[in-house]
């Protein structure tokens, strides 16, 4: 599972995720790519099972390029703790995926594969998703 070696801070603020992604928005390595449509966390085990389903799917065939990675905590006070007393205790890992970001890529397959496998990982992600082709160069 994807988790940061180290990090600057421990317990970081949630933010806003308004707008789009700045960059990330086209099919850059493989041949086909998973956009998300909505803005949401992902966490890491939502990015691994979506992984497992692709590579699944493939036959380990082809290749796979994860393009998010899950850089912040998030935390979670326990069952029946009153309010106050400071902030919860890390429990995981999550990427914030602004709409229009391709989080998966995956080359070497034909197209029917490549989709049908993408749509299996969708499943997997909290987010509404459409799949892209690569743009070819002077179309």
């Amino acid at each position: 599972m994807l988790v940061p070696k180290r990090v600057k801070y421990r317990k970081p603020h949630r933010g806003h995720m308004r707008g789009e992604a700045k960059g990330g928005k086209a099919v850059a390595f493989g041949d086909f790519g998973l956009q998300a449509t909505t803005s949401h966390w992902v966490s890491n085990r939502q990015i691994e099972a979506a992984r497992v389903a692709i590579t699944r799917y493939m036959k380990r065939g082809g290749k796979v390029w994860i393009k998010i990675f899950p850089h912040l905590s998030y935390t979670s006070k326990g069952v029946g703790v009153r309010m106050g007393n400071g902030k919860g205790a890390p429990v995981g890992w999550v990427a914030p995926v602004k709409r229009g970001k391709v989080m998966f890529e995956v080359g070497g397959v034909p197209e029917e594969v490549a989709r049908e496998a993408l749509r299996l990982a969708a499943n997997k992600l909290p987010v509404k998703t459409k799949i892209l082709a690569r743009q070819v160069e002077g179309e």
